[in-house]
């Protein structure tokens, strides 16, 4: 399973970089203007995504604003021209669709963002997205099941040999990231603090303390 970071930081998406795990990038509006907030000055959209992209040997989606076709081609020709890295992500309404189809002729790549149903996802897959973005933590929100949501989108995918990937987004914490490899999801983005909780377990520490304690007096 493919690993990206969901960040505009490019401070975050260097620490991931060098942790040797980081497959691709991705970004939203809501991301872009944290960005923003941080750097206490706007962020140009196009110049940060062609940034991310110099630092990452990977996929990094880039989300369009508009919601009408012409609007969404308009911005997705603009997007993917900056960089080879760089996969349209668009909204999954009927606008979006019809886009996704379109550019998939024209040979842009494409990632289907805010799938909330195996409905949603197979309709994107037909239309020929790249990725399919099913939002797990956003379905666990309204007391709903994330993970049963990626079952469900990986066998429907698998039963007719889709290609499009499953990316599994709004990922909160570790067991997301475990249920989505175990469901066969192709990609999990999540969180640089996600990313480092990976790697927490409280007997590693214990282990590594004794270890350490253990050659002191030795080497003593």
């Amino acid at each position: 399973m493919k690993f990206f970071i969901d960040t505009a930081e490019l401070s975050e998406v260097l620490e991931a970089r060098d942790m040797g795990v980081l497959d691709g990038v991705t970004t939203n509006p809501s991301l872009m203007k944290k960005a923003s907030e941080r750097a206490g000055r706007a962020v140009d959209f196009h110049t940060r995504i062609v940034d991310i992209c110099e630092m990452v040997d990977g996929d990094v989606s880039a989300e369009v604003t508009a919601v009408t076709f012409d609007g969404i081609m308009a911005e997705a020709r603009v997007l993917a021209a900056l960089h080879k890295n760089v996969v349209v992500k668009v909204p999954l309404i009927l606008e979006g669709i019809k886009a996704i189809r379109a550019l998939r002729i024209e040979g842009i790549r494409t990632n289907c963002t805010l799938c909330f149903s195996p409905m949603q996802a197979l309709v994107a897959a037909k239309a020929g997205a790249q990725y399919i973005s099913p939002f797990l933590g956003r379905v666990d929100d309204i007391a709903s099941d994330g993970v049963q949501l990626l079952k469900d989108i990986v066998t429907i995918y698998r039963n007719y040999g889709f290609t499009t990937e499953v990316l599994a987004a709004s990922i909160r914490h570790p067991i997301h990231v475990v249920e989505a490899a175990r469901m066969g999801a192709h990609v999990a983005t999540m969180p640089l603090g996600v990313i480092k909780k990976l790697l927490l377990h409280p007997l590693t520490d214990i282990g590594l303390a004794r270890f350490l304690e253990d050659w002191k007096s030795f080497s003593a």
